[in-house]
């Protein structure tokens, strides 16, 4: 078979997103990243049927509510990058998500009960509110609010943060805390220091996690998303292709779409959730192409063309998992077979080449370049894991140490940033060429 032209594949492409195009992509409605789920977490996604389990890339839109369990924890990515983390028994409501007349964003988030933590970047406008106080913010702050029946703190990290309530403004500068006392028509009072919390650590360590692996991309406009590619796969420029990015452990018979789901949405339709790790941007943007002695990956673009289902370019040389919306009143399908990335023996993991990075969470594990590496050669690797996040320098980031057999200990290693040689992704997609 002959490599398409740059040009051609351009076309192709061009032509798929037009076609993919929803239809309220001109309106101004807009729809955020569920990008992290743990423990117990359900959804509402004002559909009238209440409360369903969630999971990891599930489109956020206006109007949803997200729900934490005893046990639970979740994260919200917006386009810019910031983000939203929930502890739990935490509930919030997403009031608003739209763009003004101007383009501007504007996201608007109820906390009705719980805690929840917020590193906005400050490219767009965001206000939360919390007990009778709103929150509004046009620049950059990292900020924690837990509420209550009876009172709510505002601890500020970084950044002023105003507020406003029932007792007019109040600003709320860096490292000091604001106490609001519910019984008492939301008074305030201000402390010069912050009570530590018990999951201030994880906030601090997911921060840093997208701190590392989004900086330093200029291949999207869009920052949700980017600190996942970065640490699961890697970018290389291919001949007659281009930029193109593929995930780490995408062995024999992979294709990506032999995991995930269909979502319904009230005025949205069905949308497709990648069960993936990394499986936003790659699903949204762009388009997915089987390059021979490569395998499958996914070339950046289409960025004004936010699509429900995937755009991939039509192949006879594999096999590939059907993309086809579900019929009205389907609730949920799920697209494939879960893939079972990973098994457990004693204390460690053993990673298998077909896992596309699932089942690893993120940061748990060090170079994965390196790792990918072991798999290519062997078909798996064991790898001793560690909590997620894990502390094992002052950054959190430490580089892990592999034996003879791609053995592997956890935490989280100094990023490449995406940019792995292209041997490493070769490698691995090559073997799986070969059996096709």
């Amino acid at each position: 078979m002959t490599t398409p032209s740059p040009l051609k594949l351009s076309l192709v492409f061009c032509a798929l997103a037009v076609f993919a195009l929803p239809a309220f992509a001109e309106s101004q409605a807009r729809i955020v990243r569920l990008s992290d789920v743990q423990g117990s977490v359900q959804i509402d996604k004002n559909t009238g049927l209440g409360f369903e389990n969630a999971f990891v890339n599930l489109p956020i839109t206006q109007g949803v509510h997200l729900k934490t369990g005893a046990t639970g924890r979740a994260e919200v990515e917006f386009e810019d990058g910031s983000s939203m983390r929930l502890t739990p028994n935490t509930t919030v409501e997403f009031s608003r998500l739209g763009l003004t007349d101007a383009g501007q964003r504007v996201s608007e988030v109820n906390l009705v009960e719980g805690m929840t933590y917020v590193n906005w970047l400050g490219k767009d406008d965001f206000a939360l509110n919390f007990s009778r106080e709103k929150v509004s913010l046009d620049r950059a702050a990292h900020f924690r609010v837990d509420t209550s029946t009876e009172v709510a703190n505002l601890a500020v990290f970084k950044g002023d943060v105003d507020v406003e309530g029932p007792n007019g403004k109040l600003s709320v500068e860096k490292k000091k805390t604001a106490t609001f006392d519910a019984a008492d028509d939301d008074k305030s009072k201000v402390e010069n220091k912050i009570a530590e919390a018990p999951l201030d650590s994880w906030d601090k360590e997911a921060v840093s996690y997208h701190d590392e692996y989004a900086k330093n991309n200029a291949s999207s406009p869009y920052g949700y998303g980017l600190s996942d590619l970065n640490y699961y796969g890697a970018y290389q420029i291919v001949p007659g292709y281009g930029m193109m990015w593929q995930p780490y452990f995408a062995g024999v018979g992979w294709d990506p779409f032999m995991n995930g789901a269909w979502g319904w949405y009230p005025g949205f339709g069905y949308m497709y959730a990648s069960a993936y790790p990394w499986g936003w941007l790659p699903y949204r943007y762009g388009a997915w192409s089987f390059v021979p002695g490569f395998g499958w990956m996914w070339q950046p673009g289409g960025w004004n063309s936010w699509v429900t289902t995937p755009v991939y370019r039509p192949t006879t040389l594999v096999h590939v998992t059907p993309i086809v919306a579900p019929t009205v009143g389907t609730k949920t399908v799920i697209v494939g077979k879960a893939a079972s990335p990973t098994s457990v023996m004693g204390s460690r993991y053993t990673v298998n080449a077909q896992s596309a990075g699932m089942g690893i969470a993120r940061g748990s594990l060090g170079n994965l370049s390196h790792l990918n590496h072991q798999v290519a050669k062997t078909g798996f690797a064991q790898v001793h894991p560690e909590p997620q996040f894990a502390a094992s320098s002052p950054h959190g980031y430490s580089r892990p140490s592999y034996d003879e057999q791609g053995e592997g200990r956890g935490a989280m290693a100094a990023p490449s940033m995406g940019h792995a040689s292209a041997s490493a992704g070769h490698s691995s997609s090559s073997s799986g060429v070969s059996h096709h």
